[in-house]
């Protein structure tokens, strides 16, 4: 029971009755009494729930909290409490915002010595604004005299926090421990671990003989899961372990319902899930973001990924695997990095040691190795190798390779420079400013030059590429996690930009993306794949790759552009084929009426003579082509789109949550990610103020590609 007691009769030397709680603010008023602001963040009074621009607040008592998303996350400011002296064992509270001890948390300062800290329990996109309990212990500070500072002094995203009921206490918060735990013996191959997407985040450790082998981040539930994680255990088959919840209320169902088998929750339904891309590659469960380490040894592609096993949003970053014969069917193999002391793992690249610089190879197979962000404190840069066509993965024992350098320094991108026989890496450094180092052996680097690239950040790529084709004219690209992009010469030191930076797409669903390393030269393509940032409400994962495609290098009336063309693999999963005979099309004319379709690759060619627009609507999403202004429009995305010879040239890719147009040979890449309408498969080309003449029609429908991958 909390008593009756405000801070003003501690303060004036009142006794509370033994065992009672005091309540130091509940924050129930019309303003904030004696506590004293400053700064804008907490505003002039109490908040009475979620403020403007905030995503919904809950977890909090009564109708008054502190909020200091008063002006958004842009605001700072500080809300301090009258001295109060300490009377109890624990001091109670509940708390939530933005994760960060430092920049947005609550202090306990005796003296003037700030002696308990406490932080929200999100700093992730699409997390939950909701309160959880916590509380100091400090018995030992009885009798002393204290007082809480509520701090906000981050700007970015999560830049605020949320506090309510603040008590003092003999008791911890009701329902609350600080640790659960359960044993259980692992003798199958998965672990299978109850989500409940936008639930109170816990921290999670699986310890093996007392040894801490996995921790993460979970939304555990405590009643029915959203969906079930799955975590492979194969490694510790036989063994006890010890599972290790934090913040787990007494009563929760949670842990106990956490079991174990071969085969993963779903695997029946498992790439048939409604919003399940078709031809894109997914993870089975969880986010992915970047994809990492693209590189190609012996008949297979590598595609490594930014993942999140445990939640449907950002967070916990490993690095997913997945392998593939021909970029379009995939097999997804288990986790190949870990977070470890340094940190979490971000973005990177993977290369082929083929001449064992780095000292790596223990038997025949050339090593991978894999250069990659441990996201701690600071961001460092590490290794971690292969001996077995990546199926298992060895950190470097002497991580990090390179130190941290300056702000979030992040995302190497590794390549071999054969005419120096030396190994060179791009690397993002701050705002946007980049920088190329070397190395001989991939663990001791120099730095060479900086590279500034206005309009972007992050996830560097650098390659070289033939002006149409021809190998003996060359030039080198470099760009970053937007795809804004410059072209120029390379001298093994120095990149040189020979013009203003140009962007590679024009769509909504495109970022951090990465070439492949070692394709065979006499296949010589540069091969990319992008994250489609496209999230999938309501599925047991979330986001996507973006198709791969192909990249060259044309000259244009604007000078040097790269072209984006899908890979001809995906030509491959194409069934029944429609081609239309060239015809004049007049308004109120649709030659595809009579064809249904769910996947899509269609190709058009088309002069625009009288007309005033051209347009495609496939299953409910319209492109349209205004002839005047030279534009080409898929929802809210636009791109300018010349005739050549008097004609456009498109083709589309449809999927389930995408649409991928592909504009004049690849020189509009257009990717849109979108949920497609279910039930309809109805297609349409159309003509508006006047007559066009279609040259080339052809609509292929396309199987999943998942029916020759994993299930």
């Amino acid at each position: 029971m909390i008593a009756v007691l405000s801070l003003l009769l501690t303060l004036a030397g009142g006794i509370a009755p033994p065992h009672d709680d005091i309540l130091i603010a509940d924050f129930e008023g019309q303003t904030y009494g004696a506590w004293k602001t400053t700064g804008t963040a907490f505003g002039s009074a109490p908040a009475h729930g979620t403020l403007p621009g905030q995503m919904a607040v809950t977890g909090y008592k009564g109708n008054g909290l502190v909020n200091s998303f008063n002006g958004g996350d842009a605001s700072v400011g500080t809300l301090t409490s009258p001295p109060f002296k300490i009377e109890r064992k624990h001091i109670r509270f509940l708390i939530g915002g933005g994760k960060d001890l430092e920049k947005t948390c609550m202090n306990l300062l005796v003296e003037d010595r700030i002696v308990r800290k406490a932080t929200g329990n999100n700093d992730k996109p699409g997390g939950s604004e909701a309160l959880e309990p916590a509380y100091w212990e400090v018995g030992e500070l009885i009798g002393k005299t204290a007082v809480i500072q509520i701090v906000d002094n981050a700007t970015g995203g999560w830049g605020h926090i949320n506090v309510d009921e603040i008590v003092m206490s003999d008791s911890k918060p009701a329902g609350m421990k600080n640790d659960v735990t359960r044993e259980i013996v692992l003798e199958h191959k998965y672990l299978h671990l109850p989500v409940k997407t936008g639930g109170a985040k816990r921290n999670m450790s699986v310890l093996i003989d007392g040894h801490e082998e996995r921790k993460f981040e979970i939304e555990l539930a405590d009643g029915k899961p959203d969906w079930w994680a799955f975590m492979d255990i194969t490694p510790f088959r036989g063994r006890k372990a010890t599972l290790k919840v934090d913040r787990l209320p007494e009563d929760s169902t949670a842990l106990n319902a956490i079991d174990q088998s071969n085969e993963i929750k779903g695997a029946d339904t498992l790439y048939r899930e409604r919003l399940r891309p078709q031809f894109h590659f997914s993870p089975r469960r969880g986010w992915n973001n970047d994809p990492n380490g693209l590189v190609y040894y012996k008949g297979e592609y590598h595609l490594f990924f930014q993942h999140n096993p445990y939640g449907w949003n950002w967070g916990n970053m490993h690095w997913g695997h997945a392998v593939s014969p021909d970029l379009v069917h995939w097999k997804e193999l288990p986790e190949a990095l870990y977070p470890d002391a340094h940190g979490t793992m971000f973005s990177g690249s993977a290369i082929v040691d083929t001449d064992n610089t780095a000292g790596f190879q223990t038997g025949t197979e050339k090593p991978l190795v894999s250069i990659f962000t441990a996201a701690g404190t600071p961001f460092t840069q590490g290794l971690a190798y292969s001996n077995d066509k990546g199926r298992t993965w060895t950190k470097y024992p002497n991580n990090p390779v390179l130190p941290h350098i300056v702000g979030e320094n992040r995302d190497p991108k590794v390549f071999w420079y054969a005419p120096d026989k030396k190994w060179v890496m791009a690397l993002y450094l701050d705002k946007s400013d980049f920088a190329l180092f070397s190395s001989k052996d991939l663990k001791a680097w120099e730095k060479m030059s900086d590279i500034a690239l206005p309009g972007t950040t992050e996830c560097p790529e650098f390659f070289e590429i033939p002006i149409e084709g021809d190998k003996k004219n060359t030039r080198w690209v470099f760009y970053g996690g937007n795809g804004g992009y410059l072209v120029g010469k390379f001298d093994g030191k120095k990149f040189t930009p020979e013009a203003e930076p140009h962007s590679l797409h024009s769509g909504n669903c495109w970022y951090a993306s990465q070439t492949y390393n070692n394709i065979p030269q006499k296949d010589g393509r540069r091969i990319l794949v992008p994250w489609g940032t496209m999230a999938t409400p309501d599925m047991p994962f979330n986001q996507m790759m973006g198709i791969p495609v192909e990249l060259t290098l044309h000259p244009t009336e604007e000078g040097l552009r790269l072209f984006a063309t899908p890979i001809r693999e995906l030509n491959t999963l194409r069934t029944h084929s429609h081609n239309i005979p060239a015809t004049t099309l007049k308004p109120n004319e649709n030659p595809l009426s009579n064809i249904q379709a769910e996947l899509i690759d269609l190709s058009i060619e088309v002069s625009p003579d009288g007309a005033e627009e051209i347009g495609l609507n496939l299953r409910g999403i319209a492109i349209r082509y205004d002839v005047k202004a030279q534009e080409l429009s898929c929802l809210n995305q636009k791109a300018k789109l010349k005739p050549i010879e008097g004609k456009i040239r498109l083709r589309v890719l449809v999927d389930r949550t995408s649409v991928d147009i592909f504009g004049n040979g690849g020189h509009l890449y257009m990717p849109v990610g979108v949920i497609v309408p279910q039930e309809n498969h109805s297609l349409e080309v159309y003509v508006k103020g006047g007559s066009a003449q279609i040259h080339a029609l052809n609509v292929h429908e396309l199987k999943s590609a998942w029916s020759h991958g994993e299930r």
